[in-house]
């Protein structure tokens, strides 16, 4: 049986590298894809916390299913969003949308 430190450190590294993706990328497709980095790490740690307190129990798992959900309509807005900027704009960078017009 893996110890559940073990997800604890994964989660920890996925979001981390979540967060370096966002903070250091300037292209929409890698930004999005290092966000569903950091979802995916608040759903290890929903079945690993639900793993340590509550071992016989299911709320983390439909924690993560609910998260799992979420993250999935997220991805088809911020994608449908991506297409548009790259119809009006033709780059899927983020410095050609920072000139938008209100």
């Amino acid at each position: 049986m893996v110890p559940v430190e073990y997800y604890f450190v994964l989660s920890a590294l996925l979001f981390f590298i979540g967060v370096f993706g966002f903070v250091t990328r300037r292209n929409l497709i890698a930004m999005l894809i290092s966000i569903e980095l950091i979802l995916n790490a608040v759903d290890i740690n929903f079945a690993a916390f639900n793993r340590m307190l509550y071992p016989g129990q299911m709320e983390g798992m439909f924690f993560t299913l609910f998260s799992i959900g979420v993250s999935a309509a997220e991805s088809a807005v911020a994608i449908a969003i991506i297409i548009n900027v790259y119809r009006n704009f033709h780059s899927d960078q983020v410095n050609s949308i920072e000139n938008m017009k209100f």
